[in-house]
């Protein structure tokens, strides 16, 4: 179910029947049609071991189940948003950066500090951003939101990218991360940026960063 850009900070998306989508609570702008919004407490195709893993994650915001027949507008607090398509790969993202996704993705969670080790699990502690990231799988589009607009990176194996923490918005493709210190640990004291971290992510993808450190 692709979506469609009206502006910078505005999508439109087509809802059928026997289809349905899910968008972040308070993110409909205005509907046309019969449409419906649910609460749904499961995550979408991540059942309940999704929802479990964005609970661990401090992250069980609810999601809507939309659906029926008619467009809607999405938005939320003026952030700019950006449409990812998916072709069967995996897109990994903050949970509080979707805006909406199609229904026929499949949700899960991933732990940073899995691929990060120790250095992963203190992204958490100092920059504040999740321990967790939400996983979306398949072939459908993912709309994503950001500060300041939002730019993709390419990564080569050749060319790792490095980026702040806060800056990082989702990344896809056969991509590592590792969270590393751009200081020692006396310098870092008091500091949540990127001028302490910075978050590795080397391979063959891309990733998207926003154009500010501000988060959602």
């Amino acid at each position: 179910m692709p979506f469609r850009e009206v502006n910078a900070k505005m999508i439109e998306a087509t809802v059928m029947p026997g289809q349905r989508l899910f968008s972040q609570r308070g993110a409909m702008l205005a509907y046309q049609g019969e449409v419906s919004f649910t609460p749904n407490m499961q995550g979408g195709q991540g059942g309940v071991m999704s929802m479990l893993g964005r609970r661990v994650a401090n992250e069980s915001t609810t999601l809507m189940t939309v659906e029926g027949s008619g467009t809607v507008l999405f938005g939320h607090g003026g952030h700019h948003i950006q449409v990812i398509s998916l072709s069967g790969d995996t897109l990994y993202v903050e949970a509080d950066r979707l805006l909406a996704f199609d229904g026929t993705l499949e949700q899960g969670t991933m732990f940073m500090g899995s691929q990060g080790g120790v250095m992963g699990m203190v992204r958490g502690q100092v920059t504040g951003q999740g321990l967790f990231t939400t996983t979306l799988k398949g072939h459908g589009s993912v709309a994503v939101m950001a500060h300041g607009g939002v730019i993709e990176v390419p990564i080569t194996p050749q060319r790792p990218v490095h980026v702040d923490p806060q800056a990082y918005v989702a990344h896809h493709g056969d991509v590592r991360n590792k969270l590393s210190t751009a200081l020692g640990w006396r310098d870092m004291v008091g500091r949540g940026s990127g001028e302490a971290f910075q978050l590795e992510l080397s391979g063959s993808g891309a990733v998207f960063v926003q154009a500010s450190e501000e988060k959602l």
